[in-house]
């Protein structure tokens, strides 16, 4: 069994490598490999396999915690970094209610499958304390409305339990890619979808013109000096954001104690919500504009990274002995799914802003701009933006989340 981070770091990047390489290989055998199972699934189930065939130790490794703590704000700033929210009202107001709406639609969703699962299997609610079902639940309302990222926020935030945590992941990873397939499928059928449904698709047209005009003005190759500032502005604010941690989670639990219950005394709730919060307002700055030289790009290495280090707690075989998990959210997902078509019935919505939409929630950054990009090669910025947006939103709709979970099941 190996101990060494540095070991197990380096194996890591070697797998991470080793996904993209092949990911964007144009051999016919990867081509079509990977036209069936999503690069993102292999970042994590990869790194499972170290642990669940006992090459390493992850339960004595550090590079979570460096990765939660040190990467993962850092990841948030450098994210939120290009929201363009200009940008985004731009889309027009059904962009919105559709992205909106996919929020909802998990917010609300996860109570929902707890309560009707409870129903059925009354034992989901009988396990407290850190591997209660509730709390990994939050884990994946994190990862579905803002990405990994938040996913690991929901985990701190709530004290979730790694065996809990590990079921819970490949709920979040099988589920989400089924739901990704089925966008997929829609995408290559969106004409059909548009024209049952009268959809007005001349605003696609017009974004796609938009998008293909911002990406000439401002895309660059970055140079050493973008890259040190890049790094300077996403560490720096982590930084901070340690700084308000560090005083504020003490002054809570000296002065309201009580406040506890919504982890108001937690320093890591207060460092993800200074870091992303300092993010939103960064993009307001002239350091928005290390956007062009990638500051996203490097905001995702960081991600994939800490995408990694989770993968090494995850449990592959966790879903063969909690079927039940499974279940759970497959209804979560239906009620996601179900409220985004009846909105986009209603509303007439084009099928490409109801699947990025959705997309942009369940699979953030990582995922959107392929679901876009199936619509046009063009409109994958699309995708990034509107998740961008789920990554400003995901802490706190995921932690109000968590909030009716928690509710529901009594803790």
């Amino acid at each position: 069994m190996i101990t060494n981070d540095a070991i197990i770091l380096g194996m890591l990047a070697a797998i991470l490598g080793f996904v993209f390489y092949t990911a964007g290989s144009e051999h016919r055998f990867w081509k079509r490999f990977y036209r069936f199972v999503p690069a993102l699934l292999l970042c994590y189930f990869l790194p499972s396999l170290l642990t669940t065939f006992g090459i390493i130790d992850a339960e004595a490794s550090q590079l979570y915690y460096v990765a939660s703590r040190y990467l993962l704000p850092a990841s948030l700033v450098l994210l939120t970094l290009s929201i363009d929210l200009k940008g985004i009202i731009s889309l027009g107001p059904k962009a919105l209610i559709m992205f909106l709406t996919g929020t909802l639609g998990i917010v609300i969703g996860g109570p929902l499958a707890l309560i009707i699962m409870s129903a059925i299997d009354p034992d989901l609610l009988g396990v407290s304390g850190p591997e209660a079902v509730w709390r990994g639940m939050t884990t994946v309302a994190g990862s579905w409305i803002g990405g990994g990222a938040n996913q690991t926020a929901m985990k701190e935030i709530f004290s979730v339990g790694d065996q809990v945590f590990s079921a819970m992941v490949a709920v979040d990873v099988i589920i989400a890619n089924v739901w990704m397939a089925v966008l997929l499928i829609m995408a290559g059928n969106a004409k059909q979808l548009d024209a049952r449904r009268g959809a007005d698709t001349t605003a696609i047209t017009e974004l796609r013109e938009k998008v293909e005009e911002i990406q000439k003005r401002h895309s660059r190759i970055p140079s050493l000096p973008d890259l040190m500032l890049i790094a300077a502005v996403g560490f720096g604010i982590t930084a901070i954001a340690h700084a308000f941690a560090d005083v504020l989670a003490p002054w809570f639990q000296e002065n309201a104690p009580h406040l506890d219950r919504y982890s108001l005394t937690s320093p890591f709730f207060w460092l993800i919500i200074v870091a992303t919060t300092l993010g939103v307002a960064m993009a307001f700055s002239p350091a928005k504009q290390l956007e062009g030289a990638g500051a996203s790009k490097v905001g995702s290495v960081f991600i994939y990274f800490l995408v990694a280090t989770i993968g090494t707690h995850m449990d592959i075989t966790a879903l063969r002995d909690s079927p039940e998990l499974f279940l759970l959210g497959a209804i979560w997902m239906a009620v996601h799914a179900g409220l985004l078509l009846l909105v986009a019935k209603l509303i007439k919505a084009p099928t490409f802003f109801m699947a990025v939409g959705s997309q942009a929630n369940v699979g953030g950054a990582a995922s959107a701009p392929v679901v876009a990009a199936a619509f046009h090669p063009s409109l994958a910025p699309v995708g990034v933006l509107l998740a961008v947006m789920g990554y400003a939103l995901g802490t706190y709709a995921a932690w109000f989340c968590g909030l009716l979970l928690q509710t529901i099941a009594g803790s």
